[in-house]
């Protein structure tokens, strides 16, 4: 996998990000929220929720040990029947039955509504990325789509802490997201 696709940056500009998702890869408010503003109809779509090996640099942003599987989370946010974002969330699974309880019974809710819901969670800092073809989230999110361009997608991520635990969430920006303005 080529290196850029590892390469977060804080600013979108600094990353080569197209000045019409620049609002949505630094907006730090809910992407939920300003999805639905946008939107008559909005879903979440869960595709899996399982044990699964992270990404390397996932992995050392939750604090997980080498070899170690996370509990993972994969949803598409649908506005108005199209696919929107596709979002990747990660944490260890011992958080599951501690700081990170409600994740289990979220279900078909949106994760970021929970987020921004409770005063005691912490975001850290935005980061974005250029995510091309052999990056993982790439081929996922496109397979949950059956899209088979574009060659590059946009992603950005950020940690959340709840009782000192760190979830992960990266929401990458399917081609839909651009009918919803900037």
């Amino acid at each position: 996998m080529p290196r850029q696709d590892f390469r977060w940056k804080a600013s979108p500009a600094r990353a080569g990000a197209p000045r019409l998702l620049r609002h949505w890869l630094t907006d730090p408010g809910s992407l939920t929220a300003r999805i639905v503003a946008r939107c008559r109809r909005f879903e979440v779509r869960v595709l899996r929720e399982l044990r699964a090996r992270p990404c390397p640099d996932e992995r050392a942003l939750i604090g997980l040990p080498p070899g170690r599987a996370a509990w993972t989370r994969e949803v598409l946010l649908i506005a108005d029947g199209e696919p929107v974002v596709f979002a990747h969330s990660v944490l260890a699974p011992r958080d599951l039955t501690g700081a990170w309880h409600m994740a289990r019974a979220i279900g078909s809710r949106p994760l970021g509504a929970a987020l921004f819901a409770d005063p005691g969670i912490e975001r850290g800092a935005l980061a974005c990325a250029r995510l091309a073809a052999p990056h993982p989230l790439h081929r996922r999110a496109l397979a949950a789509t059956g899209e088979t361009e574009p060659p590059a997608l946009w992603a950005r991520r950020s940690r959340f802490c709840r009782l000192g635990r760190p979830l992960l969430v990266t929401e990458v920006f399917l081609p839909g997201i651009v009918r919803l303005g900037p």
